[in-house]
């Protein structure tokens, strides 16, 4: 379950981050103005809509950490992208996914078994696999 006023916090940190207005934010993930007035007035909740848009127009933010403050912002992948190719921390984030598919590596941790996996679909679907 998602803390509210947390989940705020972090969300008003991403505005600021890339230097947004509630309004210009809006505009750039698609949602109305008021959606954007209502989650950070704490009279929405945020729907699962709202956060692919969020994830899909910037990169930089992590899904575990905008859900439940666990991981980084900006996200220590994409940091670590830009020091690679020397691209500057604030770089703006791009209109479109890029069109590459990433492979995921996971580690084999003894005693660790994968619980749940999900993929998200740039149409905003996702498909749940439970082991």
């Amino acid at each position: 379950m998602i803390n509210n006023e947390d989940f705020i916090e972090r969300l008003q940190k991403v505005i600021d981050y890339y230097g947004e207005s509630a309004s210009s934010f809006a505009e750039k993930i698609g949602v109305q103005r008021s959606s954007i007035s209502h989650i950070l007035s704490g009279r929405n909740k945020p729907s699962l809509d709202f956060i692919l848009k969020v994830l899909h127009t910037f990169p930089d933010v992590d899904l575990y950490w905008l859900f439940n403050g666990k991981g980084y912002f900006p996200s220590e992948t994409t940091k670590n992208e830009k020091a690679q190719n020397n691209i500057p921390d604030k770089a703006v984030a791009p209109s479109a996914p890029p069109q590459t598919n990433r492979q995921i590596e996971i580690e084999n941790n003894e005693g660790k078994s994968i619980e749940r996996i999900v993929i998200f679909y740039s149409d905003g679907t996702f498909k749940n696999f439970k082991n």
